[in-house]
């Protein structure tokens, strides 16, 4: 019965072991993921600050700091 236990929690740890290895991401997959963003906030930044996007927004906060309560 000793035995099969501990070959049991052996296995568990082994599992346990390899599952921390590759836990995290790597150096490049941050990289990637920091690019990615910084793009996906370049695109956005661009489309907010366009002459149509930006006077529909203008537009929005006059309406709303014009309404009566």
């Amino acid at each position: 019965m000793c035995k099969v236990v501990r070959a049991r929690l052996r296995a568990l740890v082994c599992r346990v072991h390899a599952v921390r290895r590759d836990a995290g991401m790597v150096t490049s997959e941050y990289a990637m993921g920091i690019v990615a963003a910084v793009a996906f906030a370049v695109v956005l930044y661009k489309v907010v600050t366009s002459g149509a996007v930006s006077a529909e927004l203008q537009a929005i906060v006059k309406r709303a700091l014009d309404a009566r309560m």
